[in-house]
């Protein structure tokens, strides 16, 4: 089963043998054969119209003997290997080359010979008993003196030297046909290599894939679609490994954030069961055990977050909205925090309303990742500018912090899934890595820009577009 395309190719080449060897004994044999035949005839009429004009002609106008007529005729046969006849009207054949004939009559032989030649130009297979037993080609033409019809010129030659004739082209063809033959097998053997050969090293190669040996080499030497077909599954087999060693890193980084919030809650839950942690101390343990679960809890709706943005390839419900409103929303839902960390928040609107397309929830939950991002790196008694500003038909949206930067070796990487700096580990363990992720999948789904510039130690600026509603 696993050589079903070299069977086909084994079947094609067979039967376009098989089938040309037909076509060429059968059909053209016979086609062949007719060409012949017409060819033959075409000759002996042309042969017996000279006959009856240069020798027969002047013999009825007594330019010539018989006996002269008659040394012509032999020299014609003995040249063309024909046998000829002149017959005279009433069917007595007058002269014969062979002297065998002479004197006979046709019409005794065969009534209807005369008749027959004379309305089709030629007969096939003749015979004349004790005459010419074997078969014969025989073609006529008239002899005409002063107008009047005086008989006419009969030849006839050999059906086997017509059929010799056929017989040796046809061998000419068979001879050509195995070359044919040979140059087919050539081509199918062509086609095999350049067509099944490149199809099993892929299969072989994606086998291995599948395996998960994202390494094996897909070595296709061909300049064609066959190449390209290589060069995509060698795409798709990177794409595969790189899913693969992102799929390790999740499962580690979510194996990870997961278990040192549980660590910390089953350990101080434990500690408080046994009473190793006496009740007065206990306040301070449950504010751990609350963090941690605020930690956990925060890790899990992103989780979820990126799970329906994957799977449902981030469906939009466009509308517009007061991009001012929504910004001044989500900044109040931080003003505790802002409250404990001494942060101010800054707000300057181009205008008291600015109206945008676009889907209100997604970007009020990239305004909160962006807001919650930067309280995150600010420094206590510092403060966050948050910012529109109109442009043409695109509004620009800032957040800008005060706090401690992004190195530059990482802000390439801060749109990555689960990655955290250094710093960020630091600075706040709250933090999952992915809500810059979620934001810039967002607004990517919006067709729009997200960027950052920071400066390490001085502070980080994100800025996206979006699109102003058009009234």
């Amino acid at each position: 089963m696993k050589h079903r395309a070299l069977l086909k190719l084994i079947l094609c080449y067979l039967a376009a043998v098989i089938t040309m060897f037909i076509m060429l004994n059968f059909f053209g044999a016979r086609t062949l054969n007719r060409k012949m035949l017409a060819e033959r005839v075409r000759m002996l009429t042309e042969e017996a119209g000279l006959i009856a004009e240069e020798y027969v002609t002047p013999y009825y106008r007594d330019a010539a003997k018989l006996s002269d007529m008659l040394t012509q005729l032999r020299s014609v046969d003995r040249f063309l290997g024909t046998r000829t006849w002149v017959v005279n009207t009433n069917g007595v054949v007058i002269v014969d080359a062979a002297m065998e004939a002479r004197g006979m009559n046709v019409d005794n032989l065969d009534p209807t010979f005369l008749d027959r030649i004379v309305t089709d130009g030629y007969m096939t297979e003749v015979t004349f008993p004790g005459i010419m037993p074997r078969e014969k080609l025989a073609v006529a033409q008239p002899i005409y003196n002063n107008y009047k019809l005086r008989g006419y010129v009969c030849i006839f030659i050999p059906m086997e030297t017509v059929r010799q004739a056929g017989y040796e082209y046809l061998d000419i063809v068979n001879i050509c046909y195995l070359v044919f033959f040979f140059l087919l097998l050539l081509i199918f053997i062509f086609l095999y290599f350049v067509t099944i050969c490149p199809v099993r090293r892929m299969t072989k190669v994606t086998e291995e894939y599948a395996r998960g040996h994202f390494g094996a080499p897909m070595k296709i030497r061909s300049q064609d679609e066959y190449r390209d077909l290589a060069n995509a599954i060698q795409f798709m087999a990177d794409e595969f490994q790189k899913l693969d060693e992102y799929q390790k890193k999740f499962v580690a980084n979510i194996s990870h954030d997961f278990r040192s919030p549980l660590t910390s809650i089953k350990g101080y839950a434990e500690a408080m069961a046994d009473g190793t942690i006496p009740p007065e101390h206990q306040k301070k343990y449950l504010d751990i055990i609350l963090f941690e679960t605020e930690r956990l809890t925060k890790l899990t709706s992103n989780l979820l977050t990126l799970s329906g943005l994957d799977s449902a390839g981030i469906p939009l419900d466009i509308a517009s909205f007061d991009i001012n409103g929504i910004i001044r929303r989500t900044a109040l839902t931080f003003e505790g925090t802002c409250t404990k960390k001494r942060i101010t928040l800054n707000l300057e609107f181009h205008g008291e309303e600015l109206f945008v397309d676009a889907d209100m929830g997604k970007i009020q939950q990239v305004l909160y990742n962006l807001i919650d991002n930067a309280i995150k790196f600010s420094n206590a008694d510092s403060s966050i500018d948050i910012k529109t500003e109109e442009r043409g038909s695109k509004v620009f949206v800032a957040v800008k912090d005060h706090g401690i930067g992004i190195p530059k070796d990482s802000i390439s990487k801060i749109w990555e899934r689960f990655y955290k700096t250094d710093l960020s580990r630091g600075k706040d363990k709250k933090g999952t890595g992915l809500g810059l992720s979620i934001a810039r999948d967002i607004i990517q789904a919006h067709r729009e820009n997200i960027n950052v510039i920071s400066t390490e130690g001085v502070g980080t600026e994100f800025m996206f577009t979006l699109s102003k509603t058009d009234f």
